[in-house]
């Protein structure tokens, strides 16, 4: 994780070298962010690590724990739920803004996003980190359709938080075929500028999303197993 000096400030460059680490599971959920490690890692002061740090708990990546320190996060069950319930809103309200202010080669753009998730969703053995990175692609060009910053800030750091249920979620059962399915049904709703379906498919594939991340959590946390009822009910 050494930083180069380049034009971007260090302490920006050491947060999004630390995000990346985090985001693709190389620091895990639950791992102690020692300070005189991460200084010897990326060769910049303790100064900057701490504010890199406070960016970091910020953005709901790293939280601090009495006479333990930082740690990468872990959302507790009813935090996944919250998160998810909220996500499901926005990802609604982008589908239909989408559907009214999209050209037609964004609806394109759309459909190869599309294309590329389902081509590596039906692999013999799916990378993971790839899916996660070609839906994180096919959400740019939704949110860059819908034409709302506030929704894609929002999004981007909601999506962030539950990085480790979105890949547990993709490793349970049935989810890659749901999964392809539902995405499916996003696009073939923007290309029929239907507003409505659109708005309901995306939040259909975030609620099923949801589903299946908090049954993942439930083989780490019994104690989920309660918030994944009240969720179905």
């Amino acid at each position: 994780m050494r930083i180069g000096r380049v034009a971007a400030p260090l302490r920006e460059q050491v947060v999004d070298v630390l995000r990346e680490a985090i985001l693709d599971f190389r620091l895990k959920p639950g791992q102690r962010l020692i300070e005189r490690e991460l200084i010897e890692q990326t060769g910049v002061s303790r100064t900057t690590i701490r504010e890199v740090l406070r960016q970091l708990a910020a953005e709901g990546l790293v939280t601090t724990i009495p006479q333990k320190g930082a740690i990468v996060v872990v959302p507790s069950a009813q935090e996944a739920a919250d998160l998810y319930e909220v996500r499901a809103s926005l990802e609604a309200l982008a589908g239909r803004r989408f559907v009214r202010r999209a050209s037609d080669q964004q609806v394109a753009q759309l459909r190869k996003a599309f294309k590329e998730i389902e081509r590596l969703a039906k692999r013999r053995q799916p990378d993971i980190q790839a899916l996660l990175g070609a839906k994180d692609r096919f959400y740019d060009v939704l949110l860059e359709g819908a034409g709302n910053s506030v929704i894609r800030s929002t999004l981007d750091t909601l999506r962030a938080r539950v990085r480790v249920l979105r890949a547990t979620s993709l490793t349970q059962p049935d989810r890659m075929g749901a999964m392809i399915e539902e995405i499916r049904a996003i696009v073939e709703a923007v290309e029929a500028r239907d507003a409505d379906a659109a708005a309901e498919a995306c939040a259909r594939h975030t609620n099923e999303a949801a589903r299946f991340g908090l049954s993942g959590l439930v083989e780490m946390d019994p104690s989920a197993a309660a918030v994944l009822a009240a969720a179905e009910e």
